[in-house]
């Protein structure tokens, strides 16, 4: 039998043997509500539409709408910017422009070029109360704002410095979405046009966070381990929730034996998260190495605070003669939250298929969110990409966004009701807790169609496509190593098809165009 290399370049390869080229996923021709909304810019793809010839490849086009709707965004702050975060208790939430960033320009020490972590604050905060990496994140946009004139000018140049960061910081998010399911890049829509990502994006640093996050998403899917937990190492200097993502990874890993990938992501992240915390962690003096305590602030801080905005231990409190103490809510909430992690854990270990890493990696988080005992509106920024890379189906999507757009709305319309005084501008103690209602229902409705996913691969659009977990990197088609009850079962494809079966987790390559920015 001839080599490989002994065969004639001009001699026809059979059609098995030729490379597959996978072409994107158009949504337009499987999502019934992308379709109906593409009919604003000219309809649905047609069959005989040339793809990649032109300069505008999705990815680029993801980036300039998340571009574009952030502008939008700051628009919608604009009566904030001129007069409301400046005059008036309750003008700031009745036009719903509210932001943390200029006010805590001054409350932080940074109108007064004091040191994060280092100085002492006056008032009642008496040290920075954020992650070493969003506080350094807060110095440097200090850096560049003017330092000069009066403090009005001063916050509102801070306010705009800190959204240009933060717009790169969003484009970061649109185009690592985009980029990490190589075959449905037009996903990253989803991001770019999400109302209540515009809306938040400004309120406080989490984009920073969550940017750092989506990027170590797209290192995993591309099998980049090591640099998947720098990334998250530093996600994590930024904002404590990235570290959750380790926990779907420890269950993923199990049923696939991958162990080795599994603890060079774990080591990545901690030396990252280490190499930005020690120079802020550690004091020495006479008595020799210590905790600082400014360092600590973020942790003390999170754990004295009290049943705060957005939470139902929020509706428990406000309806409880007795409500309940901030010890038994921190005891609580870590229970809930084990019980849910112990749930994910057995589902993924008795799922028909192993689950892909982005579903597990939005329910962790989801259900840290909805047992903490706070949650500002900025908090859906944490959850956006994960819910479009675990379920990127617009009508589900558009349905908890809607959600999130009513509890934004209602957490700002209660501050405006509870600071005018007697003209009661807004809503009351009652309709913010329908709000907040809202809120829980619609990411439950999320999590519960990630779960049937996953229960049911055939409902899954990414694998009915015919890929296994493109977001999985290592994970990609790898074989089980240790299953429980029904997953112990031969693996079947997740839906029949009249044209040929695509195998799963089968390595594919995309087009040139397709794989450039």
């Amino acid at each position: 039998m001839p080599s490989a290399e002994m065969t004639p370049a001009s001699m026809p390869q059979p059609e098995s043997a030729r490379p597959v080229v996978a072409e994107p996923v158009q949504p337009t021709r499987e999502d019934a509500v992308a379709a109906a909304g593409s009919e604003l810019i000219g309809g649905p793809l047609g069959r005989h539409a040339l793809l990649g010839t032109s300069w505008w490849t999705p990815v680029r086009v993801v980036a300039l709408v998340a571009i574009g709707m952030f502008a939008l965004g700051l628009i919608q702050k604009a009566p904030c910017y001129h007069s409301a975060w400046f005059f008036g208790a309750s003008s700031q939430y009745t036009h719903a422009c509210y932001s943390d960033i200029p006010h805590l320009y001054q409350g932080r020490g940074f109108a007064d070029h004091l040191v994060p972590y280092f100085d002492k604050l006056p008032g009642d905060m008496d040290y920075l109360e954020y992650p070493v990496l969003t506080g350094v994140f807060m110095e440097v946009a200090s850096w560049l704002t003017p330092h000069s004139g009066s403090i009005q000018h001063q916050e509102q140049w801070y306010w705009f410095v800190n959204a240009g960061m933060l717009m790169v910081c969003a484009a970061v998010i649109a185009v690592c979405v985009a980029r990490t399911h190589g075959r449905r890049p037009w996903d990253g829509l989803l991001v770019a046009l999400a109302p209540a990502f515009a809306l938040t994006a400004t309120i406080n640093w989490d984009l920073l966070a969550v940017a750092l996050t989506a990027a170590a998403m797209l290192m995993w899917a591309r099998g980049r381990t090591v640099a998947f937990g720098v990334l998250l190492g530093l996600a994590t200097a930024a904002k404590l929730y990235p570290v959750v993502l380790l926990g779907p990874l420890l269950v993923l890993c199990w049923r696939a034996g991958t162990w080795r990938a599994f603890f060079k992501a774990v080591a990545g992240a901690v030396v990252a998260w280490l190499v930005v915390n020690l120079p802020v962690m550690l004091a020495h003096d006479a008595t020799g190495f210590h905790i600082r305590e400014g360092w600590a602030k973020f942790y003390t801080f999170s754990q004295e605070r009290g049943v705060d905005f957005g939470s139902f231990w929020l509706i428990w409190a406000q309806n409880s003669s007795s409500p309940p103490t901030t010890n038994f809510v921190n005891i609580a909430a870590i229970v809930l939250v084990v019980l849910c992690f112990l749930g994910i854990v057995a589902l993924t270990f008795t799922a028909p298929r192993r689950p892909r890493f982005a579903q597990l990696a939005f329910l962790m988080v989801a259900a840290f969110v909805l047992t903490n005992k706070v949650y500002s509106p900025q908090y859906v920024l944490w959850l956006v990409p994960l819910a479009v890379l675990a379920r990127p189906k617009w009508r589900d999507f558009l349905i908890w966004q809607a959600c999130e757009v009513a509890y934004f709305l209602g957490i700002w319309m209660y501050l405006a009701y509870t600071t005018s005084g007697d003209a009661h501008k807004g809503l009351p103690t009652q309709g913010y807790q329908w709000t907040i209602a809202v809120h829980l229902v619609g990411t439950l409705y999320l999590c519960a169609v990630v779960v049937r996913d996953i229960l049911m691969p055939e409902r899954d659009v990414v694998r009915r496509s015919g890929d296994d977990d493109p977001s999985g990197g290592v994970l990609d088609g790898a074989e089980d190593a240790f299953v429980l009850g029904a997953a112990a079962h031969p693996p079947r494809h997740a839906a029949s098809f009249e044209n040929p079966q695509v195998a799963w987790g089968r390595p594919e390559e995309l087009a040139h165009e397709d794989r450039s920015l």
